[in-house]
């Protein structure tokens, strides 16, 4: 009967303990999601890169084209799309790229490349490709943080506050151990 009771509130304080470990964990992380929070941290769409006018004649006297950036960083399901404002065709990686047109990759994978580029003085192009952090993702983290940090308090809770069964007392047996008088026989 004892051994049921302290299973019982055991059972009862771990239950609190864990719901309350899940809300922190679920304040902590969101809120530092939200801190940290990056640019690819959002749905893929169509990224556009315009090769502008006069960019291959930059190239050649080997100055860089202010409006490219040297690296790229993209979400898996993106879609970049060049258009080329120029009068030259230009190439990245395997996309060409005819003057006045454009041209479109979509990045399906988790890599880095790093691909050879007609518009860059360097004649090359990095580009990354990440997964985005989702909604998913972040519960899978409250799910996997939750069990572990609820464990942890509830076997700190029992250290400090340990676990005690209520006994029923005996109206005779209490009032005898609360005073100092010898039982009358």
């Amino acid at each position: 009967m004892e051994n049921s009771l302290l299973i019982r509130k055991g059972a009862i304080r771990f239950l609190i303990i864990f719901i309350v470990s899940m809300g922190i964990i679920w304040l902590f992380s969101e809120g530092t999601h939200l801190i940290l929070r990056e640019d690819y941290d959002r749905p893929a769409h169509i990224v556009e890169l315009v090769v502008p006018l006069g960019a291959a004649e930059r190239v050649a006297a080997g100055e860089p084209v202010p409006s490219i950036p040297d690296e790229m960083i993209f979400v898996v399901g993106d879609t970049l799309l060049v258009k080329n404002e120029d009068v030259v065709d230009h190439e990245l990686g395997p996309l060409w790229v005819p003057a006045g047109s454009s041209a479109s990759l979509v990045l399906e994978q988790p890599r880095k490349f790093m691909y050879a580029c007609s518009f860059q003085n360097t004649n090359y192009l990095g580009i990354e490709v990440r997964k985005a952090t989702t909604w998913t993702t972040r519960i899978t983290a409250l799910a996997v943080a939750s069990p572990a940090t609820a464990i942890f308090i509830f076997v700190y809770s029992i250290l400090v506050w340990p676990l005690q069964a209520h006994r029923k007392l005996d109206p005779n047996t209490a009032d005898m151990a609360n005073s100092h008088e010898q039982p009358r026989t």
